[in-house]
């Protein structure tokens, strides 16, 4: 069992980890979405304006007169040889400025005013296709502003985008994957909070009780096709066991008939040692049919909750039983710890419950010694049959309670005595325990 459990998937898991993508699948198709959105809307230059104005950063300087000059560095000459159609003006705020590269005409004007720009992306012009940008950059020598172009088809401004926003999307997922874990457990919990009632309902149903149903109140409308189906397949067992349960008795009862006749024969034909082995027989076969009976019986009782005292039952059944203790090669006693036990339960079942155990032990107890019947005030009421015979073994001992069980192929009886047992105790809420050894077996029945 432990075994095909661990094998289940886990609800939580799945859902934690399948939400998790399609959280970061959607997260990353609209921010890339968003990034092609801005590359077609800002300066085709984006992709490259940083790395411009960073390489200008460093190369810039001031002369002795104070005038802005540009150093050739290995990273300026590298930029250059990269891009062979750029230019650029490079401008302080005080209107000191440095160019390169062919400047187009339509441009020229706005050369020596590049140093009043900020920033600005500037197209559309009708004497030029060319795109030009204004980027600012702080350097050593202050601000430095930076007119340029003839990089409009190189690099990839979607990458520069994404990169650029990693600070909304990186936190939002650092952020928002640990609340999906934390989340869905709690919405899992809820969610089938009602499909764990019914499986804790489910686990409760008795084997016998064929007419429990599960609730369909408050089941999730996806769960609740399974638990519909659960409920007819109850329905169907609940059928089919009504049927097997009226041929039962309908056999038991229809086999009366014929044994009475048996015995009438027997009586008026057979002689001697042959005449009461015939008798032994017929007698072990309707005792069988009244077994079967009463097997059947016991899942219809319906008097389980009247008064009864289960000292006046055990000594009834020991008064009753006495003559075939007696006869079987024992002696029988009975013992009580207290004048009078009452309880609720069958005054029907529990007699019969407390005879098949005296009968078994006369069966079954090596035709000598002592057959006890005692009653136990404690938890809730007890009765025990003990008798001194060679005992049951071990691997036995569970098995002697189901239907049909015997301990050897010719053992006597149908197997049904301790069977009946064992349901009528469970019908009283309680249990059956056994205790066997080389002195002997006790059967207790433990009332709930």
């Amino acid at each position: 069992m432990a075994a095909a459990g661990n094998a289940n998937p886990s609800l939580w898991w799945r859902l934690s980890w399948q939400l998790s993508l399609v959280f970061i699948g959607v997260v990353t198709i609209v921010t890339i979405g968003l990034c092609f959105y801005g590359a077609t809307i800002l300066s085709p230059n984006v992709a490259l304006e940083d790395h411009i104005t960073d390489v200008l950063a460093r190369a810039v300087a001031l002369d002795a007169e104070g005038r802005l000059e540009i150093k050739e560095t290995p990273e300026l000459d590298a930029l250059k040889r990269e891009y062979d159609g750029l230019w650029y003006v490079a401008a302080v705020t005080n209107g000191s400025s440095v160019s390169y590269g062919t400047i187009p005409a339509a441009y020229g004007e706005l050369v020596h005013l590049t140093h009043l720009f900020e920033g600005a992306d500037i197209r559309g012009s009708a004497g030029t296709d060319e795109i030009a940008s204004v980027e600012s950059v702080e350097t050593p020598i202050g601000e430095l502003r930076v007119l340029f172009g003839g990089v409009a088809d190189k690099g990839w401004p979607v990458l520069t985008l994404m990169g650029a926003v990693y600070p909304i999307y990186v936190p939002l997922f650092a952020v928002a994957l640990p609340a999906v874990f934390l989340a869905v457990p709690r919405i899992v919990r809820r969610g089938l909070a009602s499909v764990s009632e019914v499986a804790r309902k489910a686990s409760e149903i008795e084997p016998r009780r064929y007419d429990a149903r599960l609730p369909l109140a408050g089941i999730p409308r996806e769960v609740a096709p399974l638990v519909i189906a659960f409920n007819e397949a109850l329905d169907r067992l609940e059928n089919e066991h009504r049927k097997r349960q009226h041929f039962l008795i309908d056999a038991a009862h229809e086999l009366r008939t014929p044994i009475a006749i048996m015995q009438t024969r027997i009586d008026g034909t057979a002689e001697g040692q042959e005449r009461r082995r015939l008798l032994d027989d017929v007698a072990r076969l309707a005792e069988t049919a009244e077994q079967l009976l009463d097997f059947e019986r016991n899942d219809q009782a319906a008097d389980l909750h009247e008064t009864v005292d289960l000292v006046d039952i055990a000594r009834g059944v020991v008064a009753d039983l006495a003559p075939l203790a007696i006869g079987g090669g024992y002696q029988i006693s009975f013992q009580s710890e207290v004048e009078s036990l009452k309880r609720k339960g069958s005054p029907s079942a529990l007699p019969r419950a407390v005879s098949n155990l005296v009968r078994n032990a006369i069966d079954h107890g090596g035709g000598s010694g002592m057959i006890t019947v005692s009653v136990q005030a404690s938890g809730g009421g007890r009765i025990s049959v003990a008798d001194e015979g060679p005992g049951i073994p071990a691997e036995h001992r569970e098995q002697v309670f189901e239907p049909f069980y015997r301990i050897t192929p010719r053992s006597s009886g149908a197997g049904l005595g301790l069977s009946l047992v064992k349901q009528i105790a469970l019908n009283h809420g309680g249990e059956v325990g056994i205790e066997s050894g080389a002195a002997g077996t006790e059967v207790t029945i433990r009332l709930g």
